[in-house]
């Protein structure tokens, strides 16, 4: 299985457009310690010839301009771009699916929620629904969006997509709006679990024994965005949870066996982006990685 990461910051991408916290600052000036990271999604394949997108972040256009192995190869219209599976429906995830309304078949996967949110949205009608068919996947049922490609869908505690967000928010259920994915080849097993608000026993049963796992990493700290003056809610509130402390997610996963842990989701508040800084260690240290976009894994 090969596995390239588009993009791996959280909504807004890093430098985000209108920030100046600390991180961003050094990514304005240029800083090399701050690589610059575009909107989370990775990309799959078990021959190098057809892909599979995991989300489809509004950053897309520029994804695929930097990564040779998603650009047409041949004279006319082509895409290696065979299917888009959707892990929700967060804005930083689906609208990158407009970028491909060009008349190229493929296909979409995603829960039945989730195609909901996008059919009852009539702007993305002008990805046409006479070549892109939309699958609707049930929980624990595998399935194969290209030959040699399995995948399950299970479910993640979270929260619905910030946008459909109402009185009646729950935050932390397992209600199937958050989704992480199982992709298997041959005897290589990825798991993807690009938001996550706590960690459960049926959670880590499903990551344990990976050969390689994508997990969110949002934020360092609970509070980060309320200590930078930039946001008002914590990092608990948004549905995700920290790398650090007792109850973060490098602690939480400490024990269980996985051959490579990489943090994907990437909020631009989070300090860990700083190479060489205090954080940038203790993750390091704590034997995952920071991922950044063009990072290549081969299973």
């Amino acid at each position: 299985m090969q596995v390239i990461v588009l993009g791996s910051a959280a909504g807004g991408g890093v430098p985000q457009w209108n920030c100046r916290c600390p991180v961003c600052q050094l990514a304005w000036k240029g800083d090399p310690r701050v690589t610059p990271r575009t909107q989370s999604s990775i990309a799959v394949s078990e021959d190098g010839a057809s892909w599979v997108l995991l989300n489809a972040s509004p950053d897309l256009r520029a994804q695929i301009a930097a990564t040779r192995a998603l650009q047409p190869r041949v004279d006319g219209r082509d895409s290696p771009i065979r299917a888009v599976v959707l892990t929700n429906g967060d804005v930083d995830h689906i609208a990158g699916l407009l970028t491909l309304r060009e008349q190229q078949a493929f296909e979409v996967y995603g829960t039945a929620d989730t195609l909901a949110l996008i059919e009852q949205n009539q702007v993305f009608d002008v990805v046409s629904k006479a070549l892109v068919r939309r699958e609707p996947v049930s929980f624990e049922v595998p399935f194969s969006p290209v030959p040699g490609l399995t995948m399950e869908f299970f479910t993640v505690p979270g929260k619905v997509p910030l946008w459909r967000e109402d009185a009646s928010l729950v935050i932390g259920e397992e209600s199937g709006s958050t989704v992480g994915v199982t992709i298997t080849a041959a005897d290589s097993r990825l798991v993807y679990v690009p938001g996550c608000a706590a960690v459960t026993d049926a959670l880590r049963r499903r990551i344990s024994g990976a050969d390689l796992l994508f997990f969110d990493g949002t934020l360092y700290r609970d509070d980060e965005m309320i200590a930078a003056g930039i946001g008002t809610k914590t990092g608990a509130r948004m549905g995700h949870l920290s790398m650090s402390g007792a109850d973060g997610t490098v602690a939480l996963l400490a024990d269980l066996p996985v051959a490579r842990r990489v943090f994907i989701h990437i909020n631009n508040t989070n300090p860990a982006l700083i190479d060489g800084s205090e954080e940038h260690r203790a993750v390091e240290a704590a034997g995952w990685t920071v991922a950044r976009d063009g990072m290549e894994f081969s299973l």
